[in-house]
């Protein structure tokens, strides 16, 4: 599968024959104009996981007319742009919910922020992007805060764990300073992800898992994109 970066949490990816787009907020290096071009006659399919600004915009109902379906959370229907993607191409994704397709099939999970987080299935390939889900530590918070963070957390890795992934898209967001990676160090060891893309992280350095995120033989590969444009087959 070939993945390029949009920004943010924002990805496309190229599945042999489909196509898959998720959190496009915004795309400065033009990837959805230059690829959705040339591939025009691939399914097409938008994923958006919550209605925050930097995950959903509804500039994306520019590309309605090669658009398969728009996979969005219920919490996007409270946005006034969602009117703008055509309502008969719309499947709207709750918490816990499937949609499938003769070409993917959709599970939905919670989120520890708003909306839902996607696994896809797609040619015999999982695929999970976790949107805002996170286990959201702010250093200089107050304890209970960051124990109510880390229950939200725990609570939903439950739903999650012992799952096997082909590829996993989950935040290392740099904001967290110390504790950047630890969502996603608690997540790749109860699932099975085969590679790890990090997101969520705008304007700061790509990120290199610690010397322990991995036990030891469990390493698998990493991307950090920092550029968007940026390519990756996997």
């Amino acid at each position: 599968m070939d993945v390029i970066y949009l920004l943010n949490s924002g990805f496309f990816v190229r599945m042999d024959d489909i196509l898959l787009v998720f959190d496009a907020f915004d795309d400065p290096a033009d990837v959805l104009g230059r690829e959705l071009a040339a591939d025009d006659d691939m399914p097409l399919y938008f994923f958006a996981s919550h209605t925050h600004f930097d995950h959903f915009n509804p500039m994306i109902a520019r590309y309605a007319d090669k658009t398969r379906r728009y996979l969005l959370s219920e919490d996007i229907r409270r946005n006034p742009g969602a009117a703008r993607i055509p309502a008969e191409q719309i499947s709207w994704i709750g918490l816990y919910d499937s949609w499938q397709d003769d070409c993917i099939s959709v599970t939905s999970f919670s989120s520890t922020d708003e909306g839902t987080s996607f696994l896809v299935e797609v040619n015999g390939k999982q695929i999970f992007h976790a949107g805002d889900f996170n286990w959201w530590d702010w250093t200089g918070d107050t304890p209970e805060n960051r124990k109510l963070a880390e229950n939200a957390f725990r609570k939903q890795m439950k739903h999650l764990a012992g799952r096997s992934f082909d590829l996993a898209f989950f935040p290392v967001d740099g904001r967290l300073g110390p504790s950047m990676e630890r969502g996603a160090k608690v997540f790749c060891a109860e699932t099975h992800p085969k590679a790890l893309v990090s997101m969520h992280s705008v304007g700061y350095p790509a990120w290199q898992p610690s010397k322990d995120f991995f036990a030891k033989g469990a390493e698998i590969p990493v991307w950090s994109p920092t550029k968007a444009g940026e390519q990756h087959r996997f």
